[in-house]
């Protein structure tokens, strides 16, 4: 056994190495390496070079092979590899006798300037596509490289890799089992294998081999460095290698892959029999690191190096274990631009010549026109999935349906995305957060229960089981059908159990007898009764099922694996739906509508359907909304579209008449607030709810002159927009008008007063705003502003200075509004409304749309007096404003609040959530503030010196939309993450979002 420290260089070796034969003086540090002795040599007057001793026992031979390979690749010129620099002898590889009279050989390679790959964060889909390209470039660059050492006994060569079953007694339990099934596997496929192209390779893009260049937004592949795992070897095994080393510590290591994959094959096209090797050499790859790491614990346990690589080659080896083989392949031929399945084409030619009618499928019913039934996530007729979930009423819909169309097939779904899987047993962690099995790969015939079903070809049973444990099909059969030499499978879900169970496997079926009979629910699956039909090219490793529904992202696979039945069928109407793309949408937006109309996220999403704090998109993916405070009590409560439905069914007119719906919400929001405010006033929105407010001022008080914050922002009518300095200050603004006086941003953190003791010192520039108003001989009208600063950044107000400052606009004869519009309705946790948080009571509390959960309602309170000083003759008249609909959905807005404790849950999860952002702040000093209360937070990212960092937000925000999570930014530097979700946001969500944020506060960009 060699003891590695007898045997390693020291520093102050290498640096007379250097000397002695290369003349060169520089700064040396050590660097990792398996075989040689490596060392950075930094010098004033270069980039540097890596200096490379050899072990005593290495092979000169071997070390030619390299040294001329390096050679070769600088004259092709086409990647940036490594520089040989000879020594003052004119050798390139030099000869020494250590200090033990070992001999070593020396080599001296320039240096890359660069990070490693395993230090960049995030390794995104770009850039393991270049890695991908890179490494294709380079083995085209070795294509003609030859040499008479280029093939040798080597344990780091895949294709030698089944030298590691000599040790498998080292593993034992799960990690045997992996060893042994790769190991398996690639000895049956030996005779293919050896017949894949070969040629001279890298054989080791591992994430220490890799340079990639500074630029953090936009990092780019440099170079691949370290040659000396070069062999001839299976082309198939360097895309192998790079690929087993750069999808470790991946949720989804097959998705991972693929831009690798699809980056060597645009620079170095992949053959589709290499690639049928691919799944399998990237499992030998790494369970040769494994092995290896096994032994040289024993071997050489001072070497930590050699074992840095095994618990992510495990972890690695235990997901790709459970990845099917087949599928794998085809997700690789995809990305290739072959057809996922080889055998798609072939099935596409022989149902172009084929055509089988429905009523071959159901001949007791014989129709063979169909009705398309749309269940997608866009779908209106399911409504909402209270009631898609409600099976009496749903099928008391398909039955109505077929009413309506007595001579047609109620049929439909194929590739549809559906929102209708609500359970989270098939939900997976990928790489981008969570993904739920949304799209429907059959087709769906909606026919009475007991229905026969009948053979539509010749076939032989391979599947007839109660699927019924899995609660999605109910009674299962798989049959294979052989057309035209061409094997393929035919899937019937949600039978009876009697019907489907009565096979045995390999049972043979004729064309036209019948199979099965259509089950009813609970038995068949717990659906309504109808046939899931779908076609297979495959049966992956299934063996008593198969997946009905797929994930989006796995799209392009499943639908060449799974083609569509109506290739049969020939269905017109259940030919593929053209809808637009969000590209299409976003020119006609561009075209049509207002310029200054913003879109959310650098890439947008177009938004389908909301359920609680989820939204969904067209293809099904959910969101976990944080940021939209709008629905207030959750997206679609089904209780308030309901209290909506129900009314808007009724009547829908202006306050003129008499409705209790309109006093039913005055009682329900009357019992949240002090009994001083008594008097309401019903609009449509915040803004509206600001403008009357403000003209209330005017009524009490007959003066114009409002004092607003910094900021601030109070809706989008023009006399709103005259008091919101987050408008008139910000672009496209033009300041302040007469009657408006601005006050500095409250802003304890990084305003004009800074720390705990400002509240006096921020009221007192309100004061000052009085001083100015008096000395103009004008009087005050009020003073506006929200108990915590939305626009402004979340920004909480300081101690005392509410109460102090509406002392001295009361002393001033002005009044005091509170700008309720987003705070308002529970939120705060604490208080119900946020103006409690500071002990004071305003003479006027505006309430926006919170309170109609998204649909347009708005209300002012405000107290006897002031409403009776605005009630001057003047008629206030709002034509919507109260109407019954609104009043409806508003009341049922505020007794859901209560009826489900609410503003407790804000509260807690809101506590606990604020704890654990304030924790970030530990490991992430980035975090400046946190700040807020309830549900109602801000995350301010500033630096050492409190500067703004807007750019490291809005990376933030567009990240972590990436991962499922939708933030927004705020503040008057655009520097503040708001949290403002819908209130029945949970502390498993909060849970979500601070794994998310931990994520990606620890990228690259983030740090710097």
């Amino acid at each position: 056994m060699n003891d590695y420290n007898t045997i390693k260089i020291r520093l102050d070796e290498a640096k007379g190495i250097l000397s002695d034969l290369y003349k060169i003086d520089g700064e040396l540090s050590t660097l990792p390496g398996e075989l040689d002795f490596n060392f950075r040599v930094k010098t004033p007057n270069s980039e540097g070079y890596i200096l490379k001793v050899s072990r005593p026992d290495e092979n000169l031979e071997h070390l030619d092979f390299q040294t001329q390979l390096l050679e070769f690749v600088q004259q092709n010129n086409t990647v940036h590899s490594p520089a040989v620099y000879k020594d003052c002898q004119g050798n390139s590889i030099s000869t020494i006798e250590d200090s033990n009279g070992n001999k070593r050989f020396v080599r001296l390679l320039s240096w890359i300037s660069g990070r490693m790959y395993i230090d960049v964060n995030p390794q995104t889909n770009n850039l393991r596509e270049q890695l991908g390209n890179y490494c294709g470039r380079l083995s085209t660059a070795l294509k003609d490289y030859s040499h008479s050492y280029e093939s040798f006994d080597f344990a780091w060569d895949v294709a030698q890799s089944l030298w590691t079953k000599d040790f498998n007694n080292l593993f034992e339990g799960d990690e045997f089992e992996i060893a042994t099934y790769f190991q398996t596997i690639f000895e049956n496929q030996q005779e293919s294998y050896h017949n894949l192209r070969k040629q001279v390779v890298h054989n080791d893009a591992n994430y220490d081999n890799v340079v990639v260049s500074e630029d953090i937004l936009n990092p780019k592949i440099s170079s691949v460095i370290d040659f000396g795992d070069t062999i001839k070897t299976q082309v198939i095994n360097d895309l192998a290698i790079a690929c087993a080393y750069a999808i470790t510590n991946f949720e989804d290591p097959l998705d991972a892959a693929l831009p690798i994959v699809k980056g060597y094959h645009s620079s170095y096209p992949i053959l589709d029999k290499e690639l049928e090797h691919l799944y399998c050499a990237i499992a030998m790859r790494l369970l040769i690191s494994v092995v290896k790491s096994a032994i040289n614990k024993q071997k050489e346990p001072g070497n930590t190096y050699l074992q840095r690589s095994e618990k992510g080659a495990w972890d690695l080896l235990k997901k790709w274990r459970f990845i099917s083989p087949d599928f794998a392949l085809y997700s690789f031929r995809n990305t290739c631009g072959f057809s996922a399945h080889p055998k798609e084409k072939e099935f596409q030619n022989w149902a172009a010549t084929t055509s089988i009618n429905t009523s071959e499928l159901f001949p007791t019913i014989n129709k063979n026109e169909i009705h398309l039934l749309d269940l997608s996530v866009s779908s209106k007729w399911i409504g909402h999935q209270e009631e898609f979930n409600d099976l009496n009423l749903f099928q008391f819909k398909i039955d109505r349906l077929q009413k309506q169309h007595p001579k047609k097939l109620i049929a439909g779904g194929y590739l549809e995305p559906r929102p209708i899987y609500t359970s989270s047993e098939y939900d997976t962690i990928g790489n981008y957060g969570k993904e739920s099995r949304t799209i429907h790969l059959g087709i769906d015939f909606w026919i009475p229960p007991s229905t026969p079903v009948h053979a539509i070809l010749d076939a032989e049973v391979v599947i007839a089981t109660n699927d019924k444990g899995d609660k999605e099909y109910g009674g299962l059969i798989v049959l294979k059908h052989i057309e035209n030499n061409l094997e393929f499978y035919s899937l019937y879900g949600h039978l009876t159990v009697t019907s489907a169970t009565k096979y045995t496997v390999g049972e043979k079926i004729k064309k036209g007898e019948k199979i099965a009979d259509i089950g009813n629910y609970p038995e068949n699956g717990n659906w309504a009764p109808h046939l899931h039909f779908q076609l297979m090219l495959s049966l992956l490793d299934y063996k008593i099922d198969f997946p009905g529904v797929g994930y989006h992202s796995q799209i392009d696979v499943w639908k060449s694996l799974c083609p569509d039945p109506n290739l049969i069928f020939k269905s017109e109407v259940l030919s593929d739906l053209k809808t637009p793309t969000n590209q299409d949408l976003i020119t006609y937006r561009k075209e049509h509508l207002g310029k200054s109309l913003s879109l959310q996220y650098k890439v947008p999403i177009k938004m389908v359907r909301g359920a609680g704090q989820y939204l969904a998109d067209q293809f099904g993916k959910k969101y976990l909304d944080t940021v939209n405070n709008v629905a207030h009590v959750g997206h679609e409560h089904p209780k308030v579209v309901k209290a909506g439905q129900e009314q808007m069914a009724l009547i829908n007119t202006n306050s003129r008449y008499l409705h209790e719906n309109i006093n039913a919400l005055a009682k329900e929001l009357l019992e949240t607030l002090p009994p001083e405010l008594s008097v309401l006033h019903f609009v449509n929105s915040g803004s509206e709810a600001n403008e009357l407010a403000i003209r209330m001022v005017k009524a009490n008080t007959g003066e114009k002159d409002i004092i607003a914050s910094e900021v601030g922002y109070h809706g989008n009518a023009n006399m709103c927009i005259d008091i919101s300095s987050y408008k008139f200050d910000g672009k496209g603004g033009s300041g302040a008008l007469e009657h408006t006086q601005i006050f500095p941003l409250p802003d304890a953190f990084r305003g004009k007063y800074r720390g705990n003791q400002t509240g006096e010192k921020y009221a007192a520039e309100v004061q000052q705003c009085i001083d100015t108003i008096h000395n103009k001989k004008r009087g005050v009208g009020a003073l506006i502003i929200e108990p915590i600063i939305s626009c402004g950044g979340q920004i909480e107000l300081p101690e005392g200075f509410l109460a102090k400052s509406y002392e001295y606009v009361r002393k001033a004869g002005g009044l005091c509004i509170s700008d309720e519009v987003q705070t308002g309705c529970g939120r705060m946790g604490k208080t119900f409304w946020g103006f409690q948080l500071h002990n004071v009571i305003p003479d006027i509390v505006t309430i926006g749309k919170p309170l109609g959960n998204g649909h347009p309602i708005a209300a002012v309170a405000c107290t006897q007096e002031v409403a009776e000083k605005f009630a001057n003759g003047m008629e206030y008249f709002n034509t919507f404003g109260g109407n019954p609909v609104s009043c409806a959905i508003g009341a049922e807005v505020l007794k859901t609040v209560k009826r489900e404790n609410l503003q407790q849950n804000a509260l807690e999860v809101g506590e606990y959530l604020k704890s654990e952002l304030k924790e970030l702040t530990k490991t992430f000093p980035i975090i400046g503030d946190v700040r807020g209360q309830g549900l109602f937070l801000g995350i301010e990212l500033v630096d050492e010196e409190l500067n703004p960092l807007a750019e490291q937000t809005d990376y933030l925000a567009n990240r972590m939309k990436d991962h499922g999570i939708l933030m927004s930014t705020d503040g008057p530097d655009h520097n503040v993450l708001k949290i403002k979700p819908p209130i029945v946001f949970t502390k498993e969500n909060a849970k979500e979002l601070i794994h998310y944020l931990k994520k990606i506060f620890a990228e690259d960009f983030m740090q710097i």
